[in-house]
């Protein structure tokens, strides 16, 4: 059984036992959280839309890796070095609840 969720702009195929990291999230580590799913699949291959939550725990906060960002004009004296570290919420799925 796997479910596809949305959060942060962004769609995760995650069953439980997954670790994924999503876009930062305003959640205590060890707090649950709830996301609802937008399909489900289920081990007999019927799909459902919509239905049942997501229980995940919220596992760590961080930052990614540097990602340089190098702005480069010739002949015209322009050089400009910039670095950026995307912070992120690492989260345990849990279980999947069915409604």
């Amino acid at each position: 059984m796997y479910v596809v969720i949305k959060t942060g702009g962004k769609q995760y195929k995650v069953q439980p036992g997954d670790k994924i990291r999503i876009e930062k999230i305003d959640a205590q580590e060890g707090s649950q959280i709830e996301f609802e799913p937008l399909m489900v699949r289920k081990d007999d291959g019927t799909l459902e839309f919509n239905k049942g939550k997501v229980v995940a725990e919220v596992v760590a906060h961080g930052r990614g890796k540097k990602i340089i960002v190098f702005k480069y004009r010739p002949k015209k004296n322009y050089k400009r070095w910039k670095g950026h570290r995307q912070p992120y919420t690492e989260v345990l799925i849990k279980e999947i609840k069915e409604v």
